[in-house]
């Protein structure tokens, strides 16, 4: 019987299992310093959001846990059994639905409009531009645009009275009142709701159209059965989006309405002259509602975007 021996190549050693990948010194070097470098550009930002609004945050909240001597209470919860500061979160609450719904609603008939243009069209691109110019647009410019547009002797009243008989500031200006917020809300409300919500319409498969067009199924079907089950949580979710927006917006709202009637105005007014008797710090408790109010909304807004991605992978 002849013993058969392998032979290794010339010159090379025998090399235990796992060896080969064995790191030299200094191996991942490069990627540790990549992350560092880039670890070092986000320090800016890191340190911006931590001083204006970690930091501001934090202490403006925990405000509201302690007496006007510096003690540790939780009397001012007290605030919430005020009628004023109820109605003045019901107000937000209503404002923010009413014109997150309006605004969710159009935004939902121009983006379904936009699917007939091209994605790199000049349309699409003045729709997206002008878009994300609007939903920024706010402030004591925005008050006054609105002012200008139908405010007290403003030309739109006074055409559509001419036209219709209806003065819609015949019980004073609608524009200074939480019902008159509405026109700015839907103002940048739109415009924020067709940047969310675009992205979802784009990611409809024309494949699922001619796939249930096979299976014997109408254009009818095809929504209900594909187009809104899978545009579903999209919209929710930008729905939430557009109630947080409108429910944490003060700068418009403060430009024309100079007193309480919406919580970040309260929270205002709140911080300039305590008007609750026996009550300190109540603009840190409201700030805390708020927060809390706000954590919920992100949290469902996370989920509903979690289940959104699923399909657009």
């Amino acid at each position: 019987m002849t013993a058969t021996v392998s032979k290794s190549p010339a010159g090379t050693a025998s090399v235990p299992a796992g060896a080969e990948r064995t790191r030299t010194p200094g191996a991942g070097g490069p990627t540790l310093r990549r992350r560092g470098v880039g670890w070092l550009g986000f320090a800016p930002f890191g340190v911006y959001v931590l001083l204006f609004l970690a930091v501001p945050g934090l202490v403006a909240i925990a405000s509201g846990f302690f007496s006007a001597d510096g003690a540790f209470t939780l009397a001012n919860f007290a605030t919430f059994a005020d009628p004023s500061i109820l109605s003045s979160f019901g107000s937000s609450i209503w404002l923010s639905a009413v014109s997150a719904l309006i605004s969710a609603v159009l935004g939902v008939l121009v983006c379904w409009a936009l699917t007939a243009a091209r994605p790199d069209g000049l349309v699409r691109a003045i729709v997206d531009s002008a878009s994300s110019v609007f939903a920024q647009f706010g402030g004591v410019m925005l008050a006054f645009a609105w002012i200008a547009t139908i405010g007290q002797g403003a030309l739109v009243p006074v055409v559509v009275k001419a036209a219709t008989g209806i003065d819609i500031n015949g019980n004073g200006p609608i524009l200074y009142s939480v019902t008159g917020l509405l026109f700015p809300y839907v103002y940048f409300g739109l415009p924020l709701m067709v940047l969310s919500f675009m992205p979802a319409m784009d990611g409809l498969r024309p494949q699922w159209g001619e796939a249930v067009a096979t299976l014997g199924g109408t254009r009818i079907s095809y929504w209900l059965r594909v187009g809104v089950p899978v545009l579903a949580p999209a919209f929710f979710g930008s729905l939430i989006l557009l109630f947080a927006n409108a429910f944490s917006s003060y700068a418009t709202a403060a430009a024309l309405i100079s007193q309480g009637g919406i919580i970040p105005l309260a929270i205002k007014q709140q911080l300039t002259s305590e008007t609750i008797v026996g009550v300190a710090n109540t603009a840190g408790v409201l700030a805390l509602g708020m927060v809390v109010i706000m954590a919920v909304l992100m949290s469902l807004y996370s989920l509903l975007d979690r289940r959104t991605r699923r399909w657009q992978r």
